[in-house]
């Protein structure tokens, strides 16, 4: 029965089999087979199937052994969404009569087949959405009857055949998300049926042909992300339907035409990422009942005409260009803009009078410009607004009442301008407020009660006003504020405990006040602080032992106050701790024996009281003898040493004694736990226990899988509203102590560890049944399957490329120079990368760590993956940090180029010369100047890094410094200038 569709041969797996149950019978026409469609038989013909379309069904296997000449009538075959893999087999020509074939999101490889040209029948392929690689063929222009041709999502390389002219009643075109390179041929011009033309994301290259104005009914023309050079072509007036028309992120030039007023039902204009120069046509937008326009980041000089009559505009969007003058006073004029967006120009003059009663408005940006107006005047009240942002201009007048009456508010940022009087109690009516910012103004009178009503609220920014007053006692209800700070104002009084109320807070900053008292020990309690700078006031009393548990602090800045006693030995617990600043105290007495205070310039510990230990300049101060005493000193000693000797050893004993019977009382309470708790928490709340993770899991079922390494099965869980990832140690075979000392590795590093580039352990679970560990569940995945993915490749952008390289040398900066005893990762890889919803990396996977002793061998066993290891591992077995950052500098490189550097590393090492040029990632565009200077910073730094010689390597220590110093594009007011 499968024999008469073709499917029994076709490879599939068993369990695909089983999906097709209601295929019994040997007359699929007369037992209602799913999916199949049959002709209608007459007294002379009998009818045959001419339609399987079987989507959604998890088919699994290949069709390499596809039965096509038993498919000879077959008019439809659409397999798409399915689990199908292989290659589309070439034989599929014989299916001759076909009209629609569709395989769409299936996971088949290799390239296109020639013989594709024998479907002379077919009106719509559809290949979309797979693994395909190598060439469009040539042949395809035998399609004559082809209408819908969609290649999208593919890996296909090569130009775009000529051949595609032929296709004269092609409606839609879909090349996009391929590594598709050379010109657009001209040939395209002669479609003239042709509505949708998507090249975007490719690597297409030259100028747009004028012929392509050819087709002049072209309602979707997207040719954005490629490396277009040269003019928006002439011919282009022709195009009379034209809705959508994306050119961004190419390297086009020249001015915006005129004609384009002509373009009547033009809805979305997009230019951005080029180099246009000129003015915007006064024209545009008179005629036009634009719905959207987009210009933003190209080199648009020059201004928007003032009497800009844009009666239809729904998104206006000219960011980060230095157009300037005044901002067109009709923007709103029909009640539709729902998207505002001018910032990073030089506009200038007053905010657009339209905009005070356009109710639609959703989102806003005018920042970093030159406009000018009274704030409180200029602004009505919207009902629908989410996102407005006003910083960086000359706006003056007061914080209105009205951003209180915008009930959907979650973004107001007002910094860095002229405000003045004080922040309006009305403010606290927003109750969907995430973010406020009010610094750098003029700011008087106190923080506003009312603010307790912010419950959302995870940023306040009030810094740098002339608020007084204290703390309202009523702002420890905002339990979500993760950034606060209040710094350069004049706040009195004492720090309010209440603060310690914020379990979410990241950032404190209470400096240059006048606060008063002590630090309070409800400081504390903030355990997910980083941040803590309470610098420049008059605070008073000793450091609270503690701030010793604050375990996330990265910075910590106390100077500039009368603090005295010295600082608690418990900070030595602060193992992120990298940046300190005690001096102007009254402190004395020797520095903890960490990192942070024994590099802290000497700025940051001095004017103190008498601070010593292990710091340059800081040494602790031999006491000088008393000469004439020193043989009554002696004779008190002869005598008292003895009698105070013996003492102690019997003392000694009797602790022993106790000791013991106390261990042993431990120990059996301990199993007992350990039997009934075998799962432990650190970092959560208690609640979570081995049986939530079974049951969450299924016991372990293979649906909630996410990826699997060598030494265990990652899954992902689900449960009481929290997501988390599993990793199941493999079952114990031969391998048996060799994953029982992974899993411990992996439990002691991560235990240590407390950084926010590091992934977040939350548990473990040892078991008679299961061994697993509890992490924090990252939703972007790991870096080699980001790379591995054309659409996320390229929206893993230079900006986001840079900032990853960042967090992985930090992360491993703090493993080799910050924890109490350096640790080595052994195995960095792009598996080990992952990555959160913000796309901030996290370095993972420490089954193959180990923490390095200073008196013990660093020799080891074999561990890392190929690739990755530094080549003195080749012949010598002894693991360093510099073998880490030999992975470090090759994982740099692929993050640059968007692959695994292969034979570059060779070329590297045999000092060959390399073409810089090649070395970006081709699927995207180049990056702009600022971050194109980081990028080549990073490849220098890569290159130091992969250096056959490990003693040649920077520590992490000299590469995160190194990173962390930026080129800087020229100030704004010197342009300006």
């Amino acid at each position: 029965m499968f024999t008469v569709l073709g499917l029994r041969e076709a490879s599939l797996d068993k369990q695909s089999q089983s999906v097709l149950s209601s295929w019994v019978g040997n007359n699929p026409c007369h037992n209602n087979w799913t999916g199949i469609g049959c002709s209608n038989g007459t007294a002379t013909t009998k009818s045959v199937v001419t339609s399987i379309n079987v989507q959604y069904a998890n088919l699994t296997g290949t069709l390499d052994a596809l039965d096509t000449w038993s498919l000879r009538d077959l008019e439809t075959f659409d397999l798409s969404f399915n689990l199908l893999y292989g290659s589309i087999p070439s034989s599929i020509g014989n299916m001759s009569n076909l009209k629609h074939l569709a395989l769409v999101a299936n996971s088949f490889t290799s390239h296109i087949p020639y013989s594709i040209d024998n479907l002379t029948n077919l009106d719509s392929l559809y290949l979309h959405t797979n693994s395909l690689n190598g060439h469009i063929p040539n042949s395809i222009g035998n399609l004559k009857k082809l209408v819908w041709l969609e290649l999208q999502g593919n890996g296909l390389e090569g130009p775009i055949p000529p051949e595609i002219g032929t296709l004269s009643l092609i409606q839609n075109i879909d090349f996009c998300h391929n590594n598709l390179t050379g010109v657009i041929p001209s040939s395209i011009g002669n479609l003239t049926y042709l509505s949708f033309l998507y090249l975007y994301y490719n690597q297409l290259s030259g100028s747009i042909p004028p012929e392509l104005g050819g087709a002049r009914d072209l309602i979707n023309l997207q040719i954005c992300n490629n490396y277009i050079t040269g003019t928006i072509p002439i011919t282009f007036q022709n195009f009379s339907s034209i809705r959508n028309m994306y050119l961004d992120y190419n390297f086009m030039d020249g001015s915006i035409p005129n004609y384009f007023s002509n373009y009547t039902q033009l809805k979305r204009f997009r230019l951005s990422f080029n180099n246009f120069t000129g003015s915007i046509p006064p024209e545009l937008g008179r005629r036009t009942p634009l719905v959207a326009l987009n210009l933003f980041t190209n080199n648009l000089v020059g201004s928007i005409p003032r009497d800009m009559n844009l009666t239809k505009m729904e998104i206006f969007d000219v960011t980060d260009n230095m157009l300037s003058g005044p901002l067109p006073n009709s923007i709103c004029v029909s009640g539709l803009l729902t998207q505002f967006a001018v910032n990073d120009n030089l506009f200038s003059g007053d905010v657009p009078k339209s905009l005070k009663n356009c109710s639609s408005l959703v989102r806003v940006r005018l920042e970093n410009n030159q406009l000018t107006g009274n704030i409180s005047q200029d602004f009505g009240i919207y009902p629908n607004l989410e996102y407005i942002d006003l910083s960086y201009n000359m706006f003056y007048g007061e914080v209105s009442s009205n951003w209180g009456l915008c009930p959907n508010l979650t973004s107001l940022q007002i910094s860095n301008n002229n405000l003045s009087g004080k922040i309006s109690t009305e403010l606290g009516r927003a109750t969907r407020l995430i973010e406020l910012s009010l610094s750098s103004n003029h700011l008087v009178g106190e923080v506003p009660t009312s603010f307790e009503r912010l419950s959302s609220l995870t940023k306040l920014y009030l810094d740098n006003n002339k608020i007084t007053g204290t703390i309202p006692s009523a702002l420890g209800n905002l339990s979500n504020l993760e950034e606060l700070n209040l710094a350069q104002n004049s706040l009195t009084g004492r720090i309010n405990d209440n603060l310690g109320e914020y379990f979410k807070l990241r950032i404190l900053n209470l400096s240059s006040n006048k606060f008063e008292g002590a630090i309070p020990v409800h400081i504390s309690k903030l355990e997910t602080l980083e941040s803590l700078d309470l610098s420049h006031n008059n605070l008073t009393g000793n450091i609270p032992p503690q701030l010793g548990g604050l375990m996330f602090v990265q910075t910590l800045n106390l100077s500039h106050n009368n603090l005295t006693g010295s600082i608690p030995s418990s900070f030595t617990k602060l193992l992120s701790l990298t940046i300190v600043d005690v001096s102007f105290n009254q402190l004395e007495g020797p520095l903890p024996k960490m990192n942070a205070f024994e590099d802290a310039s000497k700025e940051a510990l001095a004017h103190n009281k008498g601070l010593c230990g292990n710091n340059t300049g800081l040494d602790c101060p031999i006491q000088p003898s008393n000469q004439g005493s020193k043989t009554k000193v002696s004779l008190v000693i002869l005598i008292m040493f003895p009698t105070l000797g013996f003492m102690l050893l019997v003392l000694f004993i009797v602790a022993i004694f106790y000791y013991l019977r106390k261990r042993n009382r431990n120990l059996t309470v301990r199993l007992e736990e350990t039997r009934e708790k075998p799962f432990t928490i650190w970092s959560y709340d208690g609640k979570m226990v081995y049986e939530q993770i079974i049951g969450a899991l299924e016991d372990f079922d293979a649906k909630h899988v996410v990826g699997v390494g060598g030494y265990g099965t990652v899954y992902k869980a689900e449960f009481s509203s929290k997501v988390f990832a599993v990793k199941k140690i493999h079952a114990p075979e031969d391998g048996e102590m060799q994953n029982l000392k992974s899993f411990e590795n992996e439990i002691r590093a991560l235990t240590e560890i407390r950084h926010q580039n590091i992934v977040k352990l939350y548990g473990f679970c040892s078991h008679s049944r299961h061994s697993f560990l509890v992490y924090e569940f990252l939703s972007r995945g790991s870096l080699r399957d980001i790379l591995n993915q054309t659409e996320q490749a390229v929206e893993f952008d230079w900006k986001r490329r840079v900032m990853a390289v960042k967090n992985i040398a930090k992360a491993l900066s703090y493993m080799h120079h910050e924890c109490s005893q350096p640790i080595i990762h052994r195995d960095l890889s792009s598996s080990n990368i992952l990555f959160d919803s913000e796309w901030v990396a996290h370095v993972s996977d420490f089954g193959t760590a180990r923490l390095l002793k200073p008196d013990s061998s660093n020799w080891t066993t074999f561990a890392g993956t190929f690739g990755y290891i530094a080549p003195e591992l080749a012949h010598t077995m002894e693991v360093n940090e510099k073998c880490d950052v030999y992975s470090f500098g090759v994982l740099t490189l692929e993050i640059i180029m968007g692959k695994h550097p292969g034979d570059l590393l060779v070329s590297i090492q045999d000092m060959k010369d390399i073409s810089l040029a090649e070395i970006p990632d081709q699927r995207l565009p180049p990056p702009v100047v600022q971050i194109a200077e980081q990028v080549e910073l990073l490849v220098e730094v890569a290159f130091s890094c992969v250096h056959k010689s490990p003693h040649s390597r920077p520590s992490m220590r000299d590469v995160t410094l190194d990173l962390t110093v930026e080129k800087r594009a020229v100030n704004r007011n010197m342009i300006s200038t």
